[in-house]
């Protein structure tokens, strides 16, 4: 491990150095590079839940690792309501059953019908109500100011993507299962979660601890060469 080395730019008003920055010599950086690719390949999408409680300051680390994410011109547009109430999952859980009745009973095309079976979904969530949390991601499409003035954000979605994917990677770290929820249309969370028109739902995160005997879709990934390509360089005639 080695810190970084030469002189430093001038200072810039806003601006600090970069301390924080740790280089590795290249072949701890391949361990650590195959150490990660080992663990979250390990991460599986999961739908059957313990009722086990998790410790809060799970969550709330989780959330924190989430907010470090990039975001365009630092808004940091995303906002996480983490549930644990059992009356307010409920009220989730019978308004996302309701869209999803709609979903598998007509308003999805067969196409997609088609690739969920294999998944074996439909309409019925009981983790909504059987995990111990779930957290409510908003994307802010604007700020507003104390004056109520708004400021637009940028990049809304890619930051907000980022970021949950950061939440998700987190919770899977300390040793918690997820599920990536979408129930559509999701406007009803911010009836229930009381959060403001300027923030759409952008997804529902169900996590917790898996159920024992809990299983999983037996489905494999995209082997590197399926989903990467390292172009050579150009060779001239």
């Amino acid at each position: 491990m080695t810190a970084r080395s030469g002189a430093r730019s001038p200072a810039r008003p806003g601006f600090v150095p970069l301390d924080a920055y740790t280089e590795y010599p290249p072949p701890e950086m391949v361990r650590r590079a195959a150490a990660f690719r080992e663990r979250v390949a390990r991460r599986r999408t999961v739908r059957e839940y313990s009722d086990r409680p998790v410790p809060r300051e799970v969550i709330e680390e989780c959330i924190r690792a989430a907010g470090t994410a990039p975001s365009g011109a630092n808004h940091q547009p995303w906002h996480f309501v983490a549930v644990s109430d059992p009356e307010v999952k409920a009220r989730i859980r019978a308004a996302a059953e309701e869209e999803e009745r709609a979903f598998y009973r007509g308003g999805a095309p067969q196409e997609w019908l088609d690739a969920l079976a294999a998944l074996g979904t439909d309409e019925h969530k009981p983790f909504l109500e059987t995990a111990p949390y779930l957290i409510a991601i908003f994307a802010e499409r604007y700020m507003v100011r104390p004056d109520g003035s708004k400021v637009k954000n940028y990049y809304v979605q890619e930051s907000v993507g980022i970021a949950t994917g950061i939440l998700i990677t987190g919770l899977h770290h300390a040793g918690l299962a997820t599920l990536t929820h979408t129930p559509s249309p999701m406007n009803f969370l911010n009836e229930i979660l009381g959060r403001p028109p300027n923030e759409r739902p952008f997804l529902l995160l169900v996590t917790g601890y898996p159920a024992e005997g809990a299983l999983v879709p037996a489905i494999a990934k995209k082997p590197l060469e399926a989903i990467a390509t390292f172009p050579r360089a150009a060779v001239s005639p």
